[in-house]
């Protein structure tokens, strides 16, 4: 319950200091009458209307109370927000094919990937995310979700070797990357829908090119971000037991067109703290503040107190002028 003029209940002071008045002075200024003795009285048996003096008194006080209320103007209020703060849905498509061992971003590409997307999913309370990753095949490590501590255990567990255990082909399928990814996104709701794409090679495996991809998530809506993770040069490798640099071979113009035709930006990731710039400036850019939507319906209640205080008033005034009347 809310107050239209709450200003009024500030007269509830000078009405607790006619209380105190009473009770101090009031109840002595009435009629009295002097006697030598009071002994022929002990034995007197009083009657109800001694215990109905004071009942006028506080039927007044509770007449007051209910005219300062009704005069404050008592409502009822029925509001609520549907707040979404960011309402983007995000899926991150991450290269898990065996050159992401490579050591020029510490201690690995794929490692030093997953610290910066842990980083960005905490820092992204509101949004649904969810994890594909690809290699020669792609798959769905986590749908969309709120519930990012099991986003992130299963991004944890993300690893390189599953090629090695049979469970995908080895390689680089960009295409299928981003369409399983789509796969994801296309029924979406949210206000902006979003791929970030990390990558380290070129595209050579899978069924859908990447440019193909991009323009089927282009036709839903979908921005993709690319990201080109990987040193210039050539590139540490553990092979064999031993450390070999292999070249880097990143396929920067097919990643430039994916996030031209989709309207977003490709990145270019050498080390650990460019990578985290990247994240950094992405997520920056998808901030899409949606309007709150407040509904809010207010009733008078000052029926109720007008009632009591009429009630109140009109029982004070019929016991002053009935059993409680006083004879001048």
């Amino acid at each position: 319950m809310i107050f239209a003029n709450i200003g009024y209940l500030f007269l509830f002071l000078p009405l607790v200091a006619y209380v105190v008045w009473y009770i101090l002075k009031g109840y002595r200024k009435t009629a009295s009458l002097k006697v030598s003795t009071i002994t022929p009285y002990k034995l007197s048996v009083k009657s109800y209307k001694n215990y109905l003096v004071h009942l006028p008194f506080a039927l007044r006080i509770v007449t007051l109370s209910m005219v300062i209320l009704v005069l404050a103007r008592p409502q009822s209020t029925n509001s609520w927000q549907n707040t979404e703060v960011e309402g983007i849905d995000i899926m991150l498509a991450m290269d898990v094919s065996t050159s992401m061992l490579a050591m020029d971003l510490k201690p690995n590409r794929l490692e030093a990937a997953k610290q910066v997307a842990a980083e960005f999913i905490n820092g992204r309370s509101n949004d649904n995310i969810g994890l594909t990753i690809f290699a020669g095949e792609s798959f769905t490590q986590c749908p969309l979700t709120v519930d990012h501590a099991s986003l992130l255990n299963m991004l944890n567990s993300v690893k390189c070797d599953i090629a090695a255990q049979g469970i995908i082909e080895d390689g680089t399928a960009i295409g299928m990357g981003v369409a399983n990814a789509i796969t994801r996104l296309k029924e979406s709701k949210a206000k902006s829908k979003v791929i970030i794409l990390l990558t380290d090679g070129s595209n050579n495996r899978g069924e859908i090119a990447p440019v193909t991809a991009a323009e089927i998530a282009k036709k839903f809506g979908i921005r993709v971000y690319t990201i080109g993770v990987g040193t210039n040069g050539t590139a540490p490798y553990p092979y064999g037991g031993e450390v070999v640099n292999l070249p880097v071979e990143i396929d920067e113009k097919t990643l430039s067109e994916i996030a031209d035709i989709t309207d977003a930006d490709y990145y270019r990731a050498t080390d650990n703290s460019k990578l985290r710039e990247v994240y950094e400036k992405i997520d920056k850019l998808e901030r899409t503040k949606l309007n709150v939507k407040e509904f809010s319906k207010r009733e008078e209640e000052y029926v109720v107190f007008a009632v009591i205080a009429f009630a109140a008033l009109f029982l004070e005034i019929l016991l002053r002028n009935t059993i409680l009347r006083r004879i001048p």
